[in-house]
């Protein structure tokens, strides 16, 4: 498949009152190679400018994304500010790190400025155009009410530090609830072709909302190296290789695709530190999947 498609191929979405290419880019794999190494810093530069050149308009980060040597948010500031007008960063907040790196959880509205405030710092910006709350500890949800913190990071939308909210790792109870506190313009989740389909009710009902739905780890598995099926099935692998045949795709390409196939609502946000791999990710947004290659791939799931 032509690696020449840009991002503008698989369609807008609007994020409030910013629109964004459904084929996205996601920082999280900037900071270090596949085999858990440092990766090179002038190569996730190199990445992250690639990707706007093939139309990216909206990359996801969050200040938690760092290594001992790499910083996501450094990394994004420094190959691309001054930032295109049209550009869109979305960060996270809720989970943070200690400098040293240790794992901590936000409870309170003012932990929750202070990482704001710190994504702010890092960018270069004076205001964030997303920010998610993101809740739970690693990728299990199983958590109650988000009302409070929710309502907290409302209000530093209410003083400007925030254009737009959203939610992360959550369930239908979660969206309910935020969309009763204020507007909420995304919701990113784990999910893929064989991950967590338990979710494609709230794929759902984000679209009668009119919310954006944003999957993350779309094309593999959250632990690099892992495999995206858990245990081996070699069907469903044979299954997405032949797809990937026909069009002259790579499996990963037809994974992407199934996703923005989901809806108009449904983005994508793929990552890597490979400029190669930025290319290939973006040429799926022209993919176009076939009724019968839809029903073959579902029913691997």
């Amino acid at each position: 498949m032509s690696t020449t498609i840009d991002a503008t191929a698989a369609g807008t979405w609007d994020l409030g009152d910013r629109t964004v290419n459904r084929l996205g880019f996601g920082a999280m794999r900037l900071m270090s190679d596949a085999d858990g190494g440092p990766s090179d810093r002038g190569r996730a530069i190199e990445v992250l400018r690639k990707a706007v050149e093939l139309g990216v308009n909206h990359i996801d980060t969050a200040a938690f994304y760092f290594s001992p040597l790499r910083s996501a948010n450094e990394l994004i500031n420094t190959a691309l500010a001054p930032y295109p007008d049209d550009l869109v960063i979305t960060t996270k907040v809720g989970p943070g790190r200690d400098p040293s790196g240790d794992w901590l959880h936000v409870e309170d509205g003012k932990g929750l400025r202070g990482q704001v405030e710190e994504n702010i710092r890092q960018l270069g910006l004076d205001h964030l155009d997303v920010v998610n709350l993101r809740i739970g500890r690693g990728l299990e949800r199983g958590e109650g009410s988000i009302a409070d913190r929710f309502g907290a990071l409302a209000e530093l939308r209410e003083e400007g530090l925030i254009r737009h909210l959203g939610i992360s790792n959550v369930g239908v109870e979660h969206l309910e609830e935020a969309l009763a506190i204020a507007p909420v313009v995304c919701v990113q989740n784990q999910y893929g072709l064989v991950t967590r389909r338990e979710d494609d009710a709230l794929v759902e009902l984000c679209a009668r909302h009119g919310v954006a739905f944003v999957p993350f780890f779309a094309i593999g598995a959250a632990i690099p190296g892992a495999s995206p099926f858990g245990a081996a099935d070699e069907t469903g692998k044979d299954v997405i290789e032949e797809v990937a045949k026909a069009h002259d795709a790579t499996a990963a390409q037809v994974r992407l695709a199934w996703t923005l196939h989901q809806g108009p609502n449904v983005l994508a946000i793929p990552g890597t530190g490979n400029p190669a791999h930025v290319a290939e990710n973006v040429a799926a947004a022209g993919l176009r999947l076939t009724d019968e290659d839809m029903s073959r791939l579902n029913a691997i799931a």
